[in-house]
């Protein structure tokens, strides 16, 4: 049986050096399991990279969220529905006030329509007071 070769006889030649079946049965394992290792690793890598970036993201939320709090600070938005109703209370006085004004305005409109008149007429009695005080003087200066 010479045209036969076991496992034991076979051989590969890589770069002058020569490895037999035994040698690479027993390195193919550790082999997958180094590359298995590095990829898995970087992997790891990668993720630990994206969760380090979601921290970049939560430390700027964070920072914006401080700022929105201190904005409602400063402007005392805590109090706000005091200020609110009081402003309601003040705009309800002065809607009363306009309501009174607009009453005051209707009868000072109608007062102005009756003393339109007045003016025409008391000057006409004056002048018919004038001449009857004239028509008098005359009387009691005969020619």
């Amino acid at each position: 049986m010479q045209g036969l070769h076991t496992v034991d006889d076979a051989e590969l030649k890589v770069g002058g050096y020569t490895f037999k079946a035994q040698h690479l049965l027993f390195a193919a394992p550790i082999v997958s399991a180094l590359a298995g290792g590095i990829y898995y690793s970087y992997d790891a890598y990668q993720r630990f990279l994206g969760v380090e970036e979601g921290f970049t993201e939560v430390q700027d939320a964070i920072g914006r969220i401080q700022a929105l709090e201190q904005t409602v600070g400063d402007n005392d938005v805590a109090n706000l529905s005091a200020q609110l109703s009081a402003i309601s209370t003040n705009m309800t006085t002065i809607l009363e006030q306009q309501k009174t004004l607009l009453d005051l305005r209707s009868k000072v409109e109608k007062a102005e329509i009756l003393t339109d008149g007045i003016g025409a007429r008391l000057d006409a009695l004056q002048s018919d007071i004038d001449s009857t005080w004239a028509a008098i003087d005359a009387l009691e200066k005969p020619l």
